[in-house]
């Protein structure tokens, strides 16, 4: 099946990634009430750190990561565990919960523009009527919250603000999908926990209860660290921009656990914006690509196995499953279904 379906793996660890994210933001409306956007920005990204310190791997398992890598990551944490939950937290406390789970959905639209502008990934026609689709549903989105006051479209917008943060943060990290997942968490996690605690020192803001601080760390462990553990692993396996796309079903998710936890702000426009973002992601989902293309010669190292058809070296011992050394690719020429994965890099 794998063959056939290359991108199966990738689109099952972004749903699992999409399902932790989504229920935690309703979670973080519901216990960050009342409390700082720094401060709770900064317990969210501790229980990630926390995450990323236990689920770091053995050497041989994983490529590690480079000093080189570090002005990304101070990137990554700057858009992804600053301005994105800080964004988000102070928008959460200005609108509904549903509403702003369903704007989430746009990160995927910001994360597909830009990894086909930064990383060449294919945008055909059907993807790109995916992004409009997505674009119209959050316009439709907008336009509910103007109807219904000014304090309830700046809530909105701040959640517009982290779904471009992240989403200029997920193109960042896709360059990092090859090395090992628990270190990119732990160390994008600790700066961004770090940055956000002296922001909530300096601003002056309120300490959190023993409560309220254990839940959002709990929250920051599951919504925000294995969330973002799977779908780095997601981008490895198929790309930013579907990772991206499988991903907007997390706002779904979070939409209706909000509606389960009592919010009633739904309405006829929230629910024609919605249908225009599902249609969106299960389109752009249907795609379908293969052709034949070449490979040049590339020397990498990332976990791999040898029964993929790309990793042909020779081992004196050939390592039984998934395991990370330098290796070298030879030019090759062949046709099968493929996702821009860190071997299909190539124009169309």
């Amino acid at each position: 099946m794998s063959s056939h379906l290359p991108a199966l793996r990738g689109g099952l660890l972004a749903l699992l990634a999409a399902a932790l994210f989504g229920v935690s933001t309703p979670l973080v409306q519901q216990f960050g009430a009342g409390l700082g956007a720094f401060s709770t920005a900064a317990l969210l990204y501790g229980g990630a750190a926390a995450v990323g310190l236990l689920s770091r791997q053995r050497i041989d398992r994983e490529a590690r990561v480079q000093r080189a890598d570090l002005s990304r990551l101070l990137a990554m944490a700057g858009f992804g565990a600053v301005v994105g939950p800080v964004a988000l937290a102070w928008g959460l406390q200005h609108t509904s919960g549903t509403s702003a789970s369903l704007m989430l959905t746009l990160e995927a639209l910001f994360t597909a523009i830009l990894a086909w502008r930064l990383y060449r990934e294919t945008m055909d026609g059907r993807v790109w009527t995916a992004m409009a689709l997505l674009l119209a549903g959050g316009m439709v989105l907008v336009l509910d919250q103007g109807r219904t006051g000014g304090a309830q479209l700046w809530g909105l917008l701040a959640v517009l603000l982290a779904t471009a943060a992240w989403g200029v943060d997920n193109t960042l990290s896709r360059a990092l999908a090859e090395r090992d997942p628990g270190q990119v968490v732990m160390a994008k996690a600790l700066l961004g926990a770090s940055a956000t605690s002296l922001l909530a020192v300096l601003f002056g803001e309120p300490v959190p209860s023993l409560g309220a601080a254990f839940a959002l760390f709990a929250i920051g462990a599951t919504g925000y660290g294995l969330s973002l553990r799977f779908y780095l692993l997601a981008q490895r396996a198929f790309g930013a921009a579907r990772t991206g796309s499988v991903f907007a079903f997390a706002p779904f998710i979070g939409a209706a656990f909000a509606v389960a936890l009592g919010d009633r702000s739904a309405s006829g426009w929230m629910a024609t914006g919605s249908v225009l973002m599902l249609a969106g992601v299960l389109l752009h989902l249907a795609e379908s690509h293969g052709h034949v293309h070449k490979h040049e010669v590339l020397e990498h190292e990332h976990a791999h196995r040898h029964d993929d058809g790309h990793h042909d070296h020779v081992h004196e011992s050939v390592p039984a499953g998934e395991h990370s050394h330098r290796h070298r690719h030879e030019p090759m020429h062949h046709a099968h279904p493929h996702v821009p994965d860190a071997h299909h890099v190539h124009w169309h």
